[in-house]
């Protein structure tokens, strides 16, 4: 999926010297209190938006290959480490019922981003699953979709979640309508 970076830190501006010329990939982990999680996914450079004179970057970086973090190095100014790829280890075909729910899963998620319905995700792509991921903000919940090695369950999964999600976004779209209003006057809900 796409993801759009500014690139602000002098270590990752040391990396992007690094990748962008020769289109290497680099690697994407969430990072958490405790540290950094061992499940991640390499990115390219797909195309820089805007270069700043003091050397920051906006770009469009897309992902690439799932990886399990084997061993780090701390030998430069940013993270480095070993890794594994990996790739799903089941293969079954998604049932159409479950393609179905995932679709009206896909459509919920943008009508909370108010996006038109038409950008349907490609179900042929076996990818279904990350293409609705990039619609939730939940970390957490994009971490297991990362995690999971099975196309069917990550749906199936997501089927799960995408509810009670939309749920907590609309309430958060609710407060952000009528905090500001502090008692002052009546919103329509």
């Amino acid at each position: 999926m796409p993801l759009p970076l500014h690139i602000f830190e002098d270590r990752y501006k040391e990396m992007m010297g690094e990748v962008i010329p020769s289109r290497r990939e680099f690697g994407i982990v969430l990072a958490k209190d405790g540290g950094i999680v061992n499940i991640g996914c390499t990115a390219i450079v797909d195309r820089v938006l805007q270069r700043y004179s003091d050397g920051r970057l906006d770009l469009v970086a897309v992902g690439q290959r799932r990886f399990r973090i084997t061993s780090l190095d701390e030998e430069k100014s940013y993270l480095r480490a070993e890794v594994e790829f990996f790739n799903d280890e089941d293969a079954r075909e998604v049932p159409g019922d479950l393609k179905r729910k995932a679709t009206a899963a896909y459509e919920t998620l943008l009508k909370l981003e108010s996006q038109e319905e038409s950008s349907a995700p490609r179900t042929e792509s076996g990818r279904m699953s990350f293409q609705l991921a990039q619609h939730i903000l939940d970390l957490d919940k994009r971490q297991t979709v990362l995690s999971i090695r099975s196309e069917v369950e990550r749906l199936e999964y997501l089927v799960r979640v995408v509810p009670e999600y939309a749920a907590q976004q609309q309430q958060i779209a609710l407060a952000k309508r009528v905090g500001p209003l502090n008692g002052h006057a009546k919103a329509a809900l």
